[in-house]
C-alpha cells in the first residue's frame, strides 16, 4: 500500500530554518512527481512545491520561492523541504503527497501524508 510520512516539523522562531523529510513506500517512487501543501487554521490547503519524478524541475509558492528548496533523494524514497528565513505566516500543518504523474504540472495529488505541525513563533 502507498504510504507516506512526514517527519521534522517543530516550533522554529521567526527567521530560523527547518528541514522537513518525507519517507515513500508502497509504489514506483521514481515515477512520480512529488510535492509539499500546507494548511494553516481557517485557511484552504495550498501547494508549497512540488519536483518532478527524476528531480529535474521544481514548482514553488510565490510565497516561499525564495525561502524553501524541494529536493528529492530516489535512492532513499524521501522527498525534502528545506525551508529558510521562516514567517510566522508559515505556520501550518505540511503535508507530503504524491502527484497523479510524473511532470510537476500533474494537476492533482492521489495520495496524501499526515502531516507534520509546522509552528514559527517567538
Amino acid at each position: 500500500q502507498v504510504q507516506l510520512v512526514e517527519s521534522g516539523g517543530g516550533l522554529v522562531q521567526p527567521g530560523g530554518s527547518l528541514e522537513l523529510s518525507c519517507a515513500a513506500s508502497g509504489f514506483s517512487f521514481r515515477s512520480y512527481a512529488m510535492s509539499w501543501f500546507r494548511q494553516a487554521p481557517g485557511k484552504e490547503r495550498e501547494l508549497v512545491a512540488a519536483v518532478s519524478s527524476g528531480g529535474q524541475s521544481t514548482t514553488y509558492a510565490s510565497s516561499v520561492k525564495d525561502r524553501f528548496t524541494i529536493s528529492r533523494d530516489n535512492a532513499k524514497n524521501t522527498v525534502y523541504l528545506q525551508m529558510t528565513s521562516l514567517k510566522p505566516e508559515d505556520t501550518a500543518v505540511y503535508y507530503c503527497s504524491r502527484r497523479s504523474a510524473a511532470s510537476v504540472w500533474a494537476t492533482r495529488s492521489d495520495y496524501w501524508g499526515q502531516g507534520t505541525q509546522v509552528t514559527v513563533s517567538s
